[in-house]
């Protein structure tokens, strides 16, 4: 005959008050935390800590608000966090955290700010949403992956249908907040794989007032019939305002003039001449009319006609006194950044991976589609206003008179799909309006009305694992292709794959 089962007594309420007094005894600076809410400092004088039948209530109070919770025992103990189960009058049993501000660190500081966004993210979108239920939310992972981020993603249901949410905090940057996109369609893509009772209809996305801009352009050219999209801006207060993407105005973007290239005079010309006679050196005309001087697109020196500055981080005047510091510049960066170098930790040889892909693609540009022109290809044209993404783009014209972006990243990136749509749409921007042409680029060479095409250029082991997923939800008047290079980039450009959309390489969906 089996034993009776026996369920271990409760804690005693004096011996949960001992234990959290001995807690905050340790603490420098002891806090109350509950997800969703500030921290409250629990300072001498603005807290009480008593025993009320069979449980203990803590009543703590600080100029940005209170709280008295009846606490019904001990979830967890660790260094500089206790976390109590506790009971508020008319709610469901929750949890709030005790915490040492003083020893917390940054990890458990964004810890609280994530849980704190949670629970504002919960409660917009119940508000928005009314007759709908948030079934599942958290603030630790985002879109699926092993990444930890700062958004907030959930799912909300009603009946069967069911819709992804993601959100991130006022905290997080603008590139961050530009970052929602990518996060929020592998949210979606995991929860369609996942769910197989409900429909997971598409996705709606909430970021803080005014940081919406980016994400806006971006749906409109997402596929409508996969999908649905729907963009939301919030508060401080945590009200919510949906937002029409036909309200947004024009983009962020610039096409200058073209310039004419500069004809140097002596002696600048005779130093141009003397610096291209260093190994690697490569002259290369800029779209502004300056000469750019640089070794695996590293520009060190740049000159007009009567003019010539150099250095990498500052633009300093050459004279004849100092033209042999440039001189020797030209060298010392030749020999770091051959490609046949013996020393590939050099910071010279390692340093702005993206330009030396770029000078290698635009120098082969028909190896990478053999349908572009060698000539002309236009370097980080249209400019992308406060842009800093770390990826390059050219803009070239197929035989036909079709332009291609090319956008190119020497690493993994998670975030090259959209960061490329960013760029194609620009593109097409002043395409449509008839600005290359009216502004001097591509002469002689008449332009197709049809969208660009989209080419992501990078290692072919550095595309990130998700990039199909996020090219899946592309609207199809985007024609994007993947292409591929060896790892020995550097020394030969070599295609090894191609795909086009969200195929596999090989041809495969």
């Amino acid at each position: 005959m089996k034993p009776l089962r026996t369920t271990a007594p409760a804690e005693a309420p004096e011996r949960i008050r001992a234990r959290i007094q001995e807690f905050l005894g340790g603490c420098r600076e002891p806090a109350v935390f509950e997800p969703g809410e500030k921290p409250i400092p629990l300072e001498p004088g603005r807290f009480e800590l008593q025993v009320h039948g069979s449980g203990v209530v803590l009543h703590a109070w600080s100029e940005s608000g209170s709280l008295v919770r009846r606490i019904l025992r001990i979830r967890g103990d660790q260094r500089g966090k206790l976390e109590l189960a506790v009971h508020r009058l008319g709610r469901p049993p929750s949890s709030i955290q005790l915490i040492d501000l003083g020893r917390s660190g940054p990890l458990l500081g964004l810890q609280v700010e994530r849980l704190e966004f949670r629970e504002r993210f919960r409660r917009m979108l119940l508000r928005e949403f009314l007759g709908w239920e948030v079934t599942e939310i958290s603030a630790s992972r985002a879109g699926g992956t092993s990444q930890s981020t700062p958004f907030a993603q959930a799912v909300v249901r009603q009946g069967q249908q069911a819709f992804a949410a993601i959100g991130v905090d006022e905290s997080a940057d603008q590139a961050t907040g530009d970052h929602l996109l990518s996060f929020g369609l592998l949210w979606l893509d995991h929860l369609r794989s996942r769910e197989q009772r409900r429909a997971v209809s598409g996705l709606k996305l909430f970021l803080p007032l005014k940081r919406s801009a980016a994400t806006g352009h971006r749906l409109v050219f997402l596929n409508r019939s996969l999908a649905t999209y729907e963009l939301y801006e919030f508060g401080p207060d945590g009200s919510t305002v949906g937002i029409d993407e036909n309200n947004y105005g024009n983009l962020a973007t610039r096409l200058e003039p073209l310039a004419a290239p500069a004809l140097p005079l002596p002696p600048v010309s005779g130093w141009i001449e003397r610096l291209a006679a260093c190994p690697g050196v490569e002259q290369v005309a800029r779209p502004d009319g300056l000469i750019s001087l640089q070794v695996g697109g590293l520009e060190f020196a740049r000159a007009s006609a009567g003019l010539m500055t150099y250095g990498l981080d500052e633009d300093r005047p050459v004279n004849v006194a100092n033209f042999h510091k440039v001189e020797r510049l030209a060298q010392e960066i030749g020999a770091a950044r051959a490609a046949e170098s013996a020393d590939t930790r050099h910071q010279l040889y390692l340093r702005a991976p993206e330009k030396w892909l770029e000078a290698v693609v635009r120098s082969s540009i028909t190896v990478v589609d053999a349908t572009l022109r060698p000539k002309p290809v236009y370097a980080q044209v249209p400019a992308m206003a406060g842009s800093d993404r770390g990826i390059l783009d050219l803009v070239a014209v197929d035989s036909g008179g079709r332009l291609a972006v090319v956008e190119l990243k020497a690493s993994e990136d998670l975030h090259l799909p959209l960061q490329g749509l960013d760029y194609w749409m620009r593109v097409k921007w002043h395409l449509d309006r008839g600005e290359f042409t009216r502004r001097g680029y591509f002469p002689g060479i008449v332009l197709e009305p049809a969208p660009p095409r989209l080419l992501l250029v990078s290692p072919a082991f550095d595309f990130h694992p998700s990039t199909e997923t996020i090219l899946r939800y592309f609207s199809p008047q985007v024609e994007v292709e993947r292409v591929g290079v060896g790892a020995e980039w550097r020394r030969r450009l070599q295609v090894v794959m191609r795909a086009r959309g969200a195929e596999r390489p090989g041809g495969t969906e």
